[in-house]
């Protein structure tokens, strides 16, 4: 048995444990595991910083990744601390721009990776995949986007007893 053959069924379990990718049939979930490349890294190990063209989306196996960005004259700030069964990096796959910040394993961290080539090649293959996908995607953008519009309203209701 091949290594890529014992490893789809860890592949699959993790894939289908992501949010962006619930709901996928196994058939899905098996092509979507086609594309995906596991990368070891060591706490410290940058995978990507703000300005670097996006070109994968990372799913966390284990460890833990930092997301963070630089502010001027003051140093790192960190955004968020992302640990197993989390993703990121995911606009990388539906949009050619920069990365809008820093990640760095903030722990040893074994990750899952997809290309944006192989997947936009998968998405032209399989257009009932590229359907579900880029449906979750909309829910999830949707989703962010409340969130900060309430996050807003949020800094709003504050400011005005400043």
């Amino acid at each position: 048995m091949s290594e890529q053959q014992e490893q789809k069924p860890v592949t699959l379990e993790v894939l289908s444990a992501v949010p962006l990718f619930a709901g996928l049939s196994r058939d899905h979930l098996t092509a979507l595991a086609d594309i995906c490349h596991e990368e070891q890294h060591t706490a410290g190990t940058r995978l990507f910083s703000e300005g670097d063209p996006g070109d994968k989306l990372y799913v966390i196996i284990s460890g833990a990744v930092r997301i963070s960005h630089q502010l001027e004259g003051m140093g790192e700030e960190a955004l968020a601390i992302l640990e197993g069964g989390n993703y990121f990096g995911e606009m990388a796959l539906i949009e050619d721009a920069p990365r809008s910040a820093d990640a760095i394993a903030h722990k040893g961290a074994t990750l899952l990776t997809i290309d944006r080539t192989e997947m936009e090649q998968l998405l032209f293959v399989d257009r009932e995949l590229a359907y579900a996908v880029l449906w979750t995607f909309c829910r999830t953008l949707s989703k962010r986007l409340r969130e900060t519009n309430d996050k807003i309203k949020g800094f709003m209701a504050m400011a005005k007893w400043v």
